[in-house]
């Protein structure tokens, strides 16, 4: 089988918030068949290189650098057409570095690299658009953590790269994302206690999505609505808030079993995007009320179930993405992309929770 040469993606140096940091040399090399006669042998490698003179601590979910659970490492197109993504989008508990644990994380040493290995053949429809030459490029906005294990908001790797391109032949029929062996999705949860917190929290992000939704119709694009999403407009943002406050879908599932074997650590809950049902982890039961936000808790702990369950409803609703997440990081991006940040899941959560607590507390 041929393969293509290695395409390698340039990415100019980062300026990590301390200035005592030196800048992160980051570069992608991303290598695949250049003609395959199906999906099934349709592999990709990626290898991520640090050219810098210290360490880079990168978080990996959501892409190229995960391999391990079934979300968007790649926008995937033939003839300009994107290719929709059937996996899973997931939700994290935060972005404190314990809670998370060292799986969620790839350290790069310095003058050294990461490859991963992904199999993509389940993750895209590629039946939809057919044989042909397909345009793949790698997910490589990095969330990058500090010497000290914190993040830092305003470091990212955003690498824009010219895409590698595979001729697939013959098979594109669609590939069903495998459920776990000895697990599988359920209707309704058999845990009442489970099942009664995720209908509350169900509830609670209809309700959070509604108050802000009503939020944006009446006070427009103030300070609090740019600092989310920048110079997005209202009514972008207030149709995907509104989605998620009429949402009604009666084929649409809400789980308590990990079907997919996807709550790794750090992991809350995960929205299968083929079928748009969502999957809830064993810590998404720790997070509290809409109304701890009046006295418990911050908006900026990222803890609260409702915005749990309104961040996955906009997936499953409007398509959402996971650029990144943290309050500070969903700013940040408001001011610096706003069109990704009318995209990202975690933007809503933060805007609605904020909402709420400056509104009803």
């Amino acid at each position: 089988m041929l393969y293509s040469a290695l395409i390698t993606l340039s990415l100019s140096a980062l300026a990590l918030a301390s200035p005592a940091k030196r800048a992160q040399a980051l570069s992608v090399s991303l290598s695949s068949p250049s003609s395959v006669a199906s999906v099934d042998d349709l592999k990709l490698t990626a290898v991520v290189q640090n050219a810098g003179t210290e360490d880079v601590k990168i978080l990996k979910y959501g892409t190229v650098l995960d391999a391990d659970l079934p979300t968007r490492s790649f926008q995937i197109s033939k003839d300009g057409v994107a290719a929709n993504f059937t996996g899973i989008k997931a939700s994290f508990l935060s972005l404190d570095i314990e809670q998370l644990g060292d799986e969620a994380f790839v350290i790069i040493p310095a003058g050294q690299s990461h490859t991963v290995e992904h199999d993509i053949s389940a993750l895209y429809d590629f039946e939809s658009l057919g044989v042909g030459s397909y345009s793949i490029e790698p997910v490589t906005t990095f969330q990058i953590w500090s010497n000290a294990d914190e993040l830092v908001p305003h470091a990212k790797a955003q690498i824009g790269a010219e895409p590698v391109s595979v001729e697939i032949t013959d098979d594109v029929a669609r590939r069903e994302l495998k459920a776990a062996k000895d697990k599988r999705a359920t209707v309704s949860c058999s845990n009442s206690s489970y099942r009664s917190f995720i209908s509350s929290s169900y509830s609670e992000g209809q309700s959070l999505a509604s108050i802000a939704a009503s939020y944006v119709q009446s006070n427009g694009a103030d300070s609090l609505f740019r600092s989310y999403f920048g110079s997005t407009s209202t009514s972008t943002v207030h149709t995907v808030l509104n989605r998620v406050a009429t949402e009604s879908s009666s084929s649409r599932t809400l789980n308590c079993n990990d079907a997919y074997s996807a709550c790794s650590s750090g992991v809350i809950a995960y929205t299968v995007i083929a079928t748009t049902n969502i999957y809830f982890c064993s810590i998404f039961y720790n997070e509290v009320t809409t109304s701890r936000l009046c006295s418990g808790t911050t908006v900026a702990a990222r803890n609260i179930r409702g915005g749990t369950v309104l961040h996955e409803l906009t997936h499953a609703t409007s398509d959402t993405t996971d650029v990144g997440y943290g309050c500070s990081y969903d700013q940040n991006l408001g001011s610096s992309s706003p069109s990704r940040a009318a995209q990202n899941a975690d933007n809503y959560n933060c805007f609605s929770t904020q909402v709420y607590a400056n509104t009803r507390c």
